[in-house]
């Protein structure tokens, strides 16, 4: 199995132990620090794992919650199975899912 990496956005969970609830809150104060973004911008920043990000964003936001990236970064493994085609070579990751199970109880006349 191939081990892909994800991560989880923490933006949300260091501004509120900062007692920082609405996401306007930071549109001041990445201004104090030369990042201009949109109030919609930053909500999206706020509720949403970005894909992208300017790595002055990313230090202005360490400063203005006293934390280091690894704060707001936690990397996780996301498990994928991965087969193998005919000639050895991986194929294209699939993602594991549940099968439902099926409870048969004996007496109920069904083979």
């Amino acid at each position: 199995m191939i081990k892909k990496m994800g991560y989880q956005w923490q933006l949300r969970q260091l501004m509120a132990e900062r007692q920082m609830f609405q996401t306007s809150d930071l549109v001041p104060l990445l201004a104090e620090r030369g990042i201009t973004l949109s109030r919609e911008q930053v909500y999206r920043l706020v509720t949403q794992p970005p894909q992208r990000m300017s790595m002055d964003t990313l230090v202005a936001l360490c400063d203005i919650l006293g934390c280091t990236p690894n704060d707001l970064i936690k990397p996780e493994v996301v498990n994928l199975q991965v087969r193998k085609t005919a000639d050895g070579e991986p194929s294209a990751p699939t993602a594991i899912t549940p099968r439902r199970a099926v409870i048969r109880r004996p007496g109920n006349g069904k083979p």
